[in-house]
């Protein structure tokens, strides 16, 4: 089923929506989502620690600006010149591999004192749809400990040290544990009208997001869908071998009952030439092991969600909120705790 774009009105009345992650494959989401209602609060990950992000972190000791900006990109409506800007890195002398857009919230974090007032003037510049909201104002890292008892301190270096012990990661927490989320966070979560949880790397970009206080705990207690979104595939460094079901019982792990209710899965079939290439990095279609999932006491729901062509694995920004929509609609009622909610119409 394909959805028509809503009216202005249908657009600004539409529902509640909150997707909690981080990196590419949130970002790649939220473009697809933007169409359909203005009511969009991203909640991201703060524990990033490599690249440009690091450097800016460890230079000016404010929280990774990467994730936050691949999610203001994906919900600007800017100029093209603007979009050129956002995501252009510089090639030469000490800004070399410093993103434009990383740079832009850096000074606005001087210009604030304050991380989480950065993103909101940023997010006014770009007049984003929705809202972006870092999970936590903290200055966190993220630790990894293997099966074998391993650990690691540093999400850039999970990857590595995995490969290096050669065994799954059992599980990841963060330093210092539980640290406050933002107010606004919370708040979100508990209005929210349909939760999404991915896509996106397990442990490093999603998981963080349920370590941070009251945050796992506000999912599971909100009455909205909670879906988990399954990658397309899997991830080299983090989940070789991994099905669907094992990322839900690692969800789980470090969240708590409730968490998700919904788990929605990829039907497509990926071109030979495209397995080939990722084959070579230990990464595979997700195997989505529906008997596992029904034992878990989740729903599952299949649909055509990658996109077509190119040279990654990836989600199809519109097939993606086609099939999130849906299922909202299939779930969802007209009145809700008193207030009337807007429903999509065919």
């Amino acid at each position: 089923m394909t959805y028509r774009f809503p009216s202005l009105q249908q657009w600004e009345r539409g529902p509640k929506i909150v997707a909690v992650g981080g990196g590419t494959g949130l970002s790649t989401m939220l473009r697809g989502l933007k169409k359909y209602t203005r009511n969009l609060t991203a909640i991201v990950t703060v524990a990033d620690d490599g690249g440009g992000s690091g450097m800016l972190r460890q230079d000016l000791g404010m929280p990774p600006p990467g994730d936050i900006r691949h999610c203001m990109e994906a919900l600007a409506n800017t100029e093209p010149v603007m979009e050129k800007l956002l995501t252009y890195r510089f090639t030469e002398g000490t800004l070399a591999g410093q993103s434009f857009g990383n740079l832009i919230l850096a000074a606005l974090n001087g210009i604030t004192g304050s991380f989480e007032d950065a993103v909101t003037q940023m997010s006014h510049v770009l007049a984003i749809t929705g809202r972006v909201i870092p999970v936590t104002s903290a200055d966190v890292q993220l630790e990894a400990v293997f099966e074998n008892g391993a650990r690691v301190v540093g999400e850039s270096k999970i990857s590595v040290c995995k490969k290096e012990q050669d065994c799954r990661i059992h599980h990841v927490s963060l330093i210092p544990q539980r640290p406050d989320a933002t107010p606004a966070a919370l708040k979100a979560i508990g209005e929210a009208d349909l939760i999404l949880l991915g896509p996106g790397s397990l442990y490093t970009s999603v998981i963080p997001n349920l370590l941070v206080e009251g945050v796992a705990h506000a999912i599971a207690q909100a009455e909205a869908p909670k879906i988990y979104v399954c990658n397309i595939m899997t991830q080299d460094g983090e989940t070789e071998g991994y099905t669907a079901a094992d990322h839900l019982e690692a969800l789980m792990a470090h969240g708590e009952p409730g968490l998700v209710d919904l788990c929605l899965a990829n039907t497509d079939q990926l071109p030979r030439e495209l397995l080939e290439r990722y084959s070579q990095e230990d990464a595979v279609p997700l195997v989505v092991d529906r008997e596992r999932i029904a034992a878990m006491g989740l729903e599952l729901v299949e649909r055509s969600v990658a996109c077509e062509g190119g040279n990654f694995a990836r989600h199809d920004p519109d097939k993606l909120a086609d099939a999130i929509l849906e299922i909202y609609r299939q779930r969802a009622v007209r009145i809700f705790h008193g207030e009337r909610r807007y429903i999509l119409e065919e």
